[in-house]
């Protein structure tokens, strides 16, 4: 690890500004370039349905609700197998956040986005950014455990083991490392500028097991991650924040130049909250608040929806540029958010983001004609950093029970550091937090709302999507049905692909394997650029520049969508991510 303390800053902002996902855009006119579909449809099914990034992981899901389990279960016993398989962005060693509806109806947040120590303070990078990306100071106290065992808890029916087993058994019977794996460790290898994977006991132990680094096709096995896996299904979740599991991890970061207590893990708790929501031409869309970014995706649909249908239809990119203008007013709001219990106006201007009168106030401040400087969209010219590798699940069965749930370590393999006793991949979250004189390279001030306090959880850009509509059936109890589950992985692009997402769905009709195929976009306001897909149509993209927008052409699999769409008569349709090639949406 001494040769990381040495990265120069150009490539800390490489490093920075990689974004490890997969994903597919959405399409405004269909231009007759498709994204290739790696995964066939799964058949229909009432009774549930689960998409993840790794069709191993979702069957874990399907079989779960087979033995007669719901959502939560098949949600928690995914996730964890997610984290074995995928463990360059997702694990024990992270944290996320979690929206969850029940059978009645009723929602929750449940954010389990890891915490700053005990010991943290505002300037504790000033003079050593490297110190947030690599190493024991970059960890924040992990949550993924308090939020699965409280959400099982509250919510599961299968006992605890028998979710958490299946998990335990792929990491101890092995796996097959796929090109998704082959290119997030090729790619961490060349960021780094050293194969730590073999040079490091602890990695190689699991990735270079006979002293060569694993290949396509080959079995890999956690032994290790197995064993812990394995305590935490017979013990529960406080195996691993006391005791020996915990005292290993507080060791080890202490090694490593952190400052992690044992104090720390054992006081972690998840945070229930609120959801944010909205209506939207009939539908009711829910997603989770703040230190997450769903009132970013809300508030941007919040104003497309002010537009008519047919206006929106007569002029596919005009609807574009509004959607992109729309989606850059609500990343500017969004910079002045933070964690609500140490930012005393996020409540109030996240409320304000969703109000009807500031949609109808940002369509009267979008020029149909032009784009504007940033500043007309973020006066205070502050910016938050931007998140990096993540994971997401959607889960829902045949009583309305859904979950959308994004979980993360951060940038890929995280801090780099793996517990030599426990094989738990650390986080590296702390690089969520704004670095006070660290500008970034568009010369944009760090927001205050964001800088590093003692337990304060960084703002994420997750933004877990469930939709309900009115039920129509006068028989019926009254009680509004589910009507999709969406989400994505992707770092700052999590909040625009899950947006266009959603909006393919509910604007255009379109299925959830045809919305999550479709070419994306990303603007994210700073920098000044808006990324599309190379599928997307010259006309479309010739418009954009002549309305003043900075354009970039990009591959596609910069964000993960995983969606779930149920139809008026109670079928589940669910699509993985068709630029994700292990991935996969499942149906029972």
């Amino acid at each position: 690890m001494k040769s990381i303390a040495r990265l120069p800053r150009s490539l800390l902002l490489l490093l920075l500004a990689v974004a490890p996902s997969v994903a597919v855009p959405s399409q405004w006119q269909p231009s007759g370039q498709s994204v290739l579909q790696q995964h066939s449809s799964s058949s229909p099914g009432k009774r549930g349905a689960v998409a993840s990034e790794s069709k191993v992981c979702s069957q874990i899901g399907i079989d779960l609700l087979t033995q007669g389990g719901n959502a939560v279960d098949a949600w928690v016993g995914t996730q964890l197998c997610v984290g074995v398989i995928g463990m360059y962005h997702s694990g024990l060693g992270g944290g996320g956040f979690a929206l969850i509806r029940d059978r009645t109806g009723n929602y929750s947040v449940i954010d389990y986005r890891e915490a700053a120590p005990s010991a943290a303070f505002e300037d504790m990078y000033r003079d050593n950014i490297i110190g947030s990306v690599f190493g024991g100071l970059s960890v924040g106290v992990p949550g993924e455990l308090r939020g699965l065992e409280y959400a099982h808890k509250k919510y599961g029916t299968l006992p605890w083991k028998d979710v958490v087993q299946p998990a335990a058994s792929v990491a101890r019977g092995g796996f097959t490392v796929t090109e998704d794996t082959i290119r997030y460790m090729e790619a961490a290898i060349m960021m780094i500028g050293s194969n730590f994977l073999i040079e490091d006991p602890s990695w190689a132990q699991d990735f270079a097991p006979d002293g060569t680094l694993v290949k396509l096709g080959d079995t890999m096995t956690r032994k290790r991650y197995a064993e812990t896996l394995q305590q935490v299904a017979e013990h529960g979740a406080d195996v691993f924040y006391t005791g020996p599991i915990a005292e290993a991890t507080v060791r080890y970061i202490q090694q490593n130049n952190g400052t992690m207590t044992l104090e720390d893990m054992s006081s972690y708790e998840a945070i229930i909250r609120e959801p944010v929501s909205i209506s939207y031409r009939g539908y009711t869309l829910y997603s989770s608040g703040v230190p997450s970014s769903g009132a970013v995706c809300l508030s941007t649909l919040k104003t497309m929806e002010g537009y008519s249908t047919s206006e929106l239809a007569a002029d596919t990119n005009l609807t574009l540029h509004r959607f992109d203008e729309s989606m850059r007013f609500a990343y500017g709001a969004h910079q002045a958010l933070g964690d609500p219990a140490f930012v005393r106006d996020t409540p109030r201007l996240e409320a304000a983001m969703l109000d009807p009168e500031n949609a109808e106030s940002i369509r009267r401040r979008i020029r149909d004609d032009r784009t504007q400087p940033v500043e007309n969209y973020d006066p205070k010219r502050v910016y938050a950093p931007e998140d990096h590798g993540t994971s997401h699940i959607s889960t829902a069965d045949g009583s309305g029970m859904a979950v959308s749930s994004t979980t993360t370590v951060n940038l890929l393999f995280g801090s780099l550091l793996m517990v030599p006793e426990t094989g738990v991949v650390l986080n590296d979250e702390m690089n969520d937090f704004s670095i006070p004189g660290f500008r970034n390279e568009f010369g944009y001030a760090p927001s205050p709302a964001n800088y590093v306090r003692a337990g304060k959880r960084p703002l994420s850009s997750i933004t877990p999507v469930i939709v309900e509509r009115p039920n129509a059936d006068p028989n019926s109890s009254g009680l509004a049905l589910l009507a999709a589950v969406v989400g994505a992985a992707g770092g700052s692009r999590i909040i625009s692909s899950t947006t266009q997402v959603v909006w393919h769905m509910l604007e255009r009709g379109l299925s959830a394997e045809d919305a999550v195929a479709e070419p994306r976009f990303h603007d994210q306001l700073m920098p000044n650029v808006a990324t599309f897909e190379y599928t997307f149509d010259n006309s479309t993209i010739a418009s954009m520049k002549d309305k003043g927008h900075n354009i970039t052409w990009v591959r596609e699999g910069y964000s993960a969508v995983q969606a779930i769409r149920v139809h008026e008569d109670g079928v589940f349709e669910a699509a993985g991510e068709t630029r994700q090639k292990s991935s996969a949406g499942l149906t029972l």
